[in-house]
């Protein structure tokens, strides 16, 4: 028999090709000259073919919830692209951002100079993260972040500002030898299990116990603070400078008398700034507010990413670092595995140069001000807006009960059903009608945060609080369609009692 003679099992495995997607008489695997589809991975065709399915996808393959949430209050909205303290749905309407990606994005969506510094250091291709040599961006980034802490002395980087805290409570915990740490009620931390043993939100914790055994003191009690630290036990107090959930500021003097008793106990100070870091509140450390504080360690995160690759870093004392890292042997004792790598370092640098260069700082304690003078001043008009608060861009909106029979009654009735739903009903109409997305803070609060990018302008300020007044004017003239939304809100949240 020749080679050009067919065999008897030439149909089968032409049927067998078929079957299995491939060219008539191809091998597996052999290049086919007629097949003129694109190899490999091409992001603008998938987004293309099945960006559409975005709603469905995160319902089947990830949190379920979310969508389900987002199309009650009418959030399932389609954004295509963004810049700055904007961004444009398919439709073209163009979008406030008064919430920063929940304070991620402090310079602004897209900024050029640290997509620019990505695309560099990309196109570089440097030998990253061979965990046996010493790259020059960690230690440039460490550098650049300790000169606005001239009384810390090191740093390390992870990839969140969970990982912050998880660093600081380990740190604090083997530099003193001591197992507890005290946090302050209400307070927010992150939501890993270290890091959720500090969490002041009594929901977040439903459910995940046993945690580690520290704990909560009210904040700005010096009282409770120096019944806990006399027991002996406190290796430290982990404290937002301002508090993110409520945006709630410390007495005056709290931070400085509060440092002075973990001293005299031998404990260390903790300040979380993953949100209040690098320009949030019009300082460039938010603990810059009050005269002589100098944090032992310090988290910091969001606006650090320039919005794009996720970084965290703890800064701390050198004798801290010193005592962890106390031979070869611990070289490795706290580690990350992308802590470090060259996108994040490179992010971090570029997006305080553009801090620094465009003079963020400045502009979020300019614009803060503005806003919060302009909203504080609607207070005396409007029943139910109660109290305006905040520093730089960290600003809360929070209503309170009305005096007047009529709206008593509707706030009562909202009130019975779910605390919160009031300060939703804001939030609705302020994406809704005037396309600006804010948030409520927290679980069970009539309080709207306000974070948005270190970049917004005037022009940004007359849009939201134009925005903000007509939406209380409906809802004091008793606007129907707000109400009515009202009504929804309560359907829905007595259904998940």
């Amino acid at each position: 028999m020749t080679s050009s003679e067919p065999t008897d099992t030439e149909p089968a495995q032409r049927e067998a090709a078929a079957a299995a997607g491939q060219p008539d008489g191809v091998p597996n695997g052999a290049p086919d000259a007629s097949d003129t589809r694109p190899k490999g991975f091409d992001l603008a065709t998938l987004l293309a073919e099945r960006g559409a399915e975005r709603y469905e996808l995160q319902a089947r393959y990830v949190n379920h919830q979310l969508p389900r949430m987002l199309h009650t209050i009418g959030f399932d909205r389609v954004y295509e692209r963004a810049e700055g303290a904007h961004f444009w749905d398919a439709e073209g309407n163009d979008y406030l951002d008064m919430l920063a990606g929940f304070g991620v994005m402090g310079v602004g969506r897209h900024h050029p100079v640290v997509r620019k510094a990505l695309h560099d250091v990309l196109d570089a291709g440097l030998a990253d993260l061979t965990r046996f040599d010493c790259q020059p961006l960690p230690g440039l980034l460490a550098e650049k972040l300790l000169a606005s802490t001239p009384h810390l002395d090191r740093v390390f980087f992870g990839n969140s500002g969970t990982e912050a805290v998880e660093t600081a409570l380990k740190f604090a915990r083997y530099a003193t030898g001591k197992p507890r740490v005290l946090y302050c009620t209400h307070s927010f931390h992150g939501l890993t299990a270290g890091s959720l043993s500090v969490n002041g939100e009594e929901g977040f914790q439903d459910g995940f116990a046993p945690l580690l055994p520290d704990t909560a003191v009210p904040m700005g009690d010096l009282d409770a603070l120096a019944r806990e630290l006399k027991r002996g036990d406190v290796a430290a107090l982990i404290v937002e400078p301002i508090q993110g959930h409520g945006v709630y500021i410390p007495e005056p003097g709290y931070l400085r008398a509060a440092q002075e008793l973990l001293r005299k106990h031998k404990a260390l100070l903790i300040c979380d700034e993953v949100q209040t870091g690098i320009g949030r509140t019009g300082k460039f450390w938010a603990y810059e507010h009050e005269e002589g504080v100098e944090p032992d360690l310090v988290t910091v995160a969001k606006t650090l990413s320039g919005g794009y690759v996720p970084v965290g870093a703890t800064l701390g004392r050198d004798w801290i670092f010193k005592k962890v890292y106390s031979s070869m042997d611990r070289v490795l004792v706290h580690s990350a595995s992308f802590g470090s790598n060259a996108q994040a370092m490179t992010a971090g640098l570029a997006t305080l140069s553009v801090v620094e260069d465009e003079q963020l700082v400045e502009n979020s304690q300019a614009m803060g001000e503005l806003l919060r003078d302009r909203l504080a001043a609607l207070v005396g008009r409007y029943e139910m807006l109660k109290e305006v608060r905040g520093r730089g861009l960290m600003i809360a909106i929070e209503f309170g009960r009305p005096k007047s029979l009529g709206l008593r009654s509707r706030w009562t009735m909202l009130q019975t059903a779910r605390k919160g739903l009031f300060a939703q009903m804001v939030v609705v109409p302020l994406l809704q009608k005037h396309h600006i997305l804010t948030q409520v803070s927290g679980d069970h609060v009539e309080i709207i945060k306000l974070i948005p990018p270190l970049v917004v302008d005037e022009a940004d300020v007359d849009r939201f609080v134009t925005a903000f007044t007509a939406v209380m004017d409906d809802a004091h003239g008793g606007g129907g369609l707000m109400w009515d939304f009202g009504k929804t809100l309560i359907k829905q949240a007595v259904a998940n009692r």
